[in-house]
């Protein structure tokens, strides 16, 4: 019995050197040195070892005595598209004058990762760089009929060495591939031209890489190695270097029907499923009342893995992104907060969620499936806190707040509990993290951030440049905001920040107000939310649209969508199909201006 009884305090005593309620900046250095640590290679999303760091975030809730947020599990689990895949039947053969060129899938050709899966035979044809810019009076496809054929065309865009090229907003080969087939072709051919350019040199393949869009349905898209093109254009006594100088010199389209040529090809690509968690702990508070209204602390857990699409690093090889402030240091503010309330719970009135959310770098996937599938009614939600990147303060003692306009409230709640920071404030509560799919809720947010730095996307954002003091600051700033929604009798109230049209927040000219659900794969451009105040709030679009038609552009996903509004000017009214509840809504909008 002595026996046991010294073990248990011996235990105690060690617990209590590693575990320290208060908010320390050894701990915040622990924290982030294991979570961005080569060990969890960057958490991928989906990968095994973002579940390590969802296992280590768990038990950490579970010491500091937090209930499961999801039912009997700190687990909410959901399901993604993680990647594409090249399945077994891609298949391509030229045929001209009698021969047979057969070619061989990801060495002399390759389907490019947003096509769909067919199999075709059809006479080639072809359309310059497949672009349609009326306004220019620059057409690839007048003249040529290539309905039921398949078009072959140019990489990129004529006059590519002018920085202010009008061809350069054409260049996406999805937009190509659009025109391609409203055109009537039955499927596409890339071909590299000869611009000054490595890509072009080598003759490089388009990334085989998922751009979280639907595949084209029933439309083959492919690269094929240049030689093949060159050959074909020898035997018709052509050069393709010489028809592509001549039109990018010129910018004059120059189509060409191929008589006599035909290609048979096939294609089948698939979307892979991926599965991922969020983590969550409940503490419910002291208050009979209060304790069923819920204050939502929360930061992403993922990553970039060995790189990928939203990798800025320069080198093509793939490196560990470890993400130290992208977001191990929002994930250990989510622990550090975690661990100083559950030490104090008798005094937390107001229950509260501590959230650890994953697929943020894919478009904030596990907050939106949070939001949409909560554990608790999103009207007993009174607030979210946000913290992505506080990693980095700088002598400046700068602290970003995003989200100051979602209530009346926050202002002065801020002011008042500011140590000393520099606060710079934006008002709007939707933005690039997790907090946006609670404000696209109707629910008053906060979003704190240190700002973005030369290691943002990069294999060097690492451990060793966090700033463990500063963000201890940070975090017992936040602890104090917090602190006030927990025990006060009033909730705060939610506030529409309207945009002003002429902010400008991302490099489209014109103005709509419409928030993408990057989750959606319907075909189709899906709403998740929509800026009070906005174009498309007073058209009449709303969340949960799911926009089919803009103007006389056909709307299959986010990239139609873009290049649409690309040949429109703010003020232009433009009639918008959205289906909502299976039925087709027409709308007009007029455009604003950012």
């Amino acid at each position: 019995m002595k026996l046991t009884l010294l073990f248990l305090f011996l235990t105690a005593v060690c617990f209590s050197q590693i575990k320290n309620p208060d908010i320390t900046a050894k701990e915040i250095y622990e924290h982030i040195k294991y979570l961005a640590s080569d060990e969890l290679k960057g958490r991928n999303t989906g990968s095994e070892e973002i579940r390590e760091a969802a296992e280590y975030i768990k038990k950490e809730f579970e010491s500091y005595g937090l209930s499961p947020a999801f039912g009997n599990s700190y687990f909410q689990p959901f399901q993604f598209n993680s990647s594409v895949k090249l399945e077994s039947k891609n298949e391509l053969t030229i045929y001209v004058n009698g021969e047979d060129m057969e070619l061989e899938a990801e060495e002399d050709f390759m389907p490019l990762p947003f096509s769909g899966s067919k199999s075709l035979k059809g006479d080639l044809v072809f359309a310059g760089f497949g672009i349609q810019d009326l306004k220019n009076n620059y057409d690839d496809y007048k003249g040529i009929d290539v309905k039921g054929k398949v078009v072959v065309i140019f990489r990129l865009y004529p006059d590519f060495q002018n920085s202010k090229s009008p061809f350069a907003i054409y260049k996406g080969i999805r937009q190509k591939a659009k025109i391609a087939k409203e055109s009537g072709a039955s499927g596409l051919i890339i071909v590299n031209g000869y611009e000054d350019i490595p890509f072009a040199k080598d003759d490089e393949f388009i990334r085989f890489a998922y751009d979280r869009a639907p595949l084209m349905t029933d439309f083959p898209v492919v690269q094929i190695k240049r030689k093949y093109i060159e050959k074909i254009f020898q035997i018709k006594g052509n050069s393709l270097e010489n028809l592509f100088n001549m039109i990018d010199v010129s910018k004059e389209p120059s189509p060409l029907a191929l008589d006599g040529i035909t290609v048979s090809m096939s294609t089948e690509v698939k979307i892979e499923q991926g599965e991922c968690i969020n983590v969550g702990a409940i503490l419910e508070g002291s208050d009979p009342v209060l304790k069923n209204e819920y204050i939502v602390v929360g930061a992403h857990y993922d990553h970039l893995g060995m790189g990928g699409e939203n990798s800025l690093n320069s080198e093509k090889t793939p490196q560990i992104h470890n993400g130290a402030d992208d977001n191990a240091s929002g994930t250990t503010g989510v622990l550090e907060l975690a661990e100083k309330f559950a030490a104090m719970r008798d005094k937390v009135k107001r229950s509260m969620i501590f959230v650890a959310f994953s697929g943020e770098e894919l478009g904030l996937l596990g907050s939106a499936f949070f939001a949409n599938n909560s554990p608790v009614t999103l009207e007993s939600i009174a607030a979210m806190i946000n913290m992505d990147m506080i990693g980095r303060m700088d002598s400046s003692k700068t602290l970003i707040v995003y989200g100051t306009g979602t209530s009346t409230k926050w202002n002065e709640l801020l002011s008042k509990n500011n140590p000393g920071f520099t606060l710079t404030m934006n008002a709007d509560g939707f933005g690039g993290s997790d907090h946006s799919s609670f404000y696209a809720k109707k629910i008053p947010v906060l979003f704190f951030f240190t700002g973005i730095h030369t290691d943002y996307h990069k294999p060097t954002d690492d451990y060793d440049k966090i700033n463990p003091d500063g963000e201890k600051e940070i975090l017992e700033f936040v602890y104090t905001v917090i602190n006030e929604l927990v025990v006060n009798e009033t909730k705060p109230d939610y506030v529409s920040v309207q945009k002003k049209e002429t902010e400008s927040t991302g490099g489209w000219r014109v103005y709509v107000g419409t928030v993408p659900d990057f989750a959606s794969q319907e075909e189709g451009f899906k709403i998740s939310a929509v800026n009070d105040g906005s174009p498309a709030a007073k058209g009449g679009i709303k969340p949960g649209d799911l926009m089919v038609k803009f103007g006389s552009k056909t709307i299959s996903n986010i990239y139609d969508y873009v290049y649409a509004l690309q040949e429109y000017k703010p003020g232009d009214e433009v009639e918008v199909i959205v289906r909502r509840e299976n039925k087709e809504i027409k709308l007009q909008i007029i455009l604003g201006m950012k």
